[in-house]
């Protein structure tokens, strides 16, 4: 291959890339456990933004009760979110080995 075509298709790569980080800046999404009585929310780079705790779910008698929500918010946020990636991002970065997206 044209060296010269490399260094082309690595700008085009290059570019897409960045399309990609700024499309997952804007991602976010919320996450729930428990009805609804615990919600996570992640940003487009894996991070909490939020957590919210219906009053009614706080009981220091049952606080492994309320980390096992959190625990199952967060992985049902993860999951929204990767669903969103994979849907928005897709074709983007198809043949791309991005974890998480598998």
């Amino acid at each position: 291959m044209n060296p010269f075509d490399m260094l082309k298709d690595l700008g085009n790569m290059k570019e897409q890339l960045q399309k990609a980080q700024e499309q997952l800046a804007q991602i976010s999404v919320s996450g729930s456990a428990g009805g609804n009585m615990v919600t996570v929310t992640l940003n487009g780079k894996f991070e909490i933004t939020s957590i919210v705790l219906d009053p009614i779910c706080v009981d220091n008698r049952d606080v492994p009760m309320l980390q096992d929500l959190i625990k199952a918010a967060h992985h049902d946020a993860l999951s929204k979110l990767q669903e969103q990636m994979k849907s928005q991002l897709g074709p983007m970065v198809a043949g791309l080995n991005i974890p998480g997206l598998g």
